[in-house]
């Protein structure tokens, strides 16, 4: 367990060191949100494609996958389900809350915790093809997507102005294809798709091409936590704390629900014990610090995201170790 404790030690210190630089204004009032854009715009991208390029596509039909993408398929449900059908809140909030519930740090926690804990570094690549391939498209999707121009008054000699004035929305097909265009222009996107397109080659890619995506995208990691210690250290009103049902339905999901779940269909699945601990650690990792960049990018549910990434964080070390006790 002292893997796992130094890995979270590691994290720990990198988030005081921006905690830090945010404190004493080291790099300037906009430093946060400009670290996040490089995060989302370029460091973030580089990794992806660089991770993804190496990635065994077979992992995707294994029965780890399954029991990975099933049970994090119903935590993001149970999420959006609370979040927009009994509370009711905005799609954007609903969007943001549903990635701090079930969008994992399986990068920054899971990679070192798979190569010192489980001895398998190939362990993260469910967790992390499910979060790229299908929970980031999806949210971006949401995310890019931008509200209808409103309806204003128009004068008679517009045409296809309906009752009141009023001219008729834009085509279903229209607004498809402009979300369709923003979501596949999303740099994250066009990062995981690379990657998957050069891991699906049937030669390999030579290194001497990945590499300098590789060193770029080894920045991703720092920068996103030290983004985050920044954004702790922001002077906070009650305005800008998250919603306290909000904040505990996310981490109630993140750090009890998923974990037992995963259990649960893992078991009912037959997994092996060694495999069984892998998808297990891996549903019980914190939320992960790209959450709230890409909170920052989009200015929706930043409080969210960051006191959900704080508290799941901390709950992280205990919840580990019962499950390395429980199923190691």
């Amino acid at each position: 367990m002292s893997a796992v404790l130094a890995a979270l030690g590691t994290m720990g210190a990198v988030v005081a060191l921006g905690w830090l630089l945010g404190r004493w204004r080291v790099l300037g009032d906009r430093a946060a949100p400009v670290l996040a854009r490089v995060v989302f715009a370029v460091a973030a991208p580089a990794l992806l494609l660089s991770t993804v390029a190496h990635a065994d596509l077979h992992l995707l039909v294994s029965r780890a996958a399954v029991v990975t993408w099933t049970s994090t398929a119903l935590v993001a449900l149970v999420a959006v389900l609370v979040l927009r059908v009994a509370w009711h809140r905005p799609a954007a909030d609903v969007t943001v809350g549903t990635l701090a519930s079930s969008y994992v740090n399986a990068g920054n926690i899971g990679l070192p915790l798979a190569v010192y804990l489980l001895d398998d570094p190939v362990a993260v690549v469910p967790t992390l093809l499910f979060q790229l391939l299908v929970l980031a498209p999806v949210a971006f999707a949401v995310l890019d997507a931008r509200p209808a121009p409103p309806l204003d008054a128009t004068g008679p000699d517009d045409v296809g102005a309906g009752p009141a004035g009023r001219r008729a929305p834009a085509p279903v097909g229209m607004r498809v294809a402009a979300v369709a265009r923003r979501t596949l222009s999303n740099p994250i996107i066009v990062g995981t798709l690379t990657g998957l397109v050069l891991a699906a080659l049937p030669w390999s890619v030579p290194e001497v091409v990945l590499q300098p995506f590789a060193l770029v995208g080894a920045a991703a990691a720092p920068l996103a936590l030290i983004t985050f210690g920044m954004s702790l250290a922001a002077p906070r009103t009650t305005a800008d704390a998250a919603p306290r049902r909000d904040l505990a339905l996310a981490v109630g999901l993140r750090s009890v629900v998923h974990p037992v779940l995963t259990w649960g269909v893992g078991t009912a699945l037959g997994l092996p014990a060694q495999a069984l601990l892998a998808v297990v650690a891996m549903a019980a990792l914190p939320t992960a610090q790209n959450v709230l960049v890409y909170a920052m990018q989009y200015r929706r549910g930043e409080a969210l995201a960051r006191d959900t990434g704080l508290a799941t964080t901390v709950l992280c070390v205990p919840v580990l170790l019962v499950v390395a006790a429980a199923l190691g």
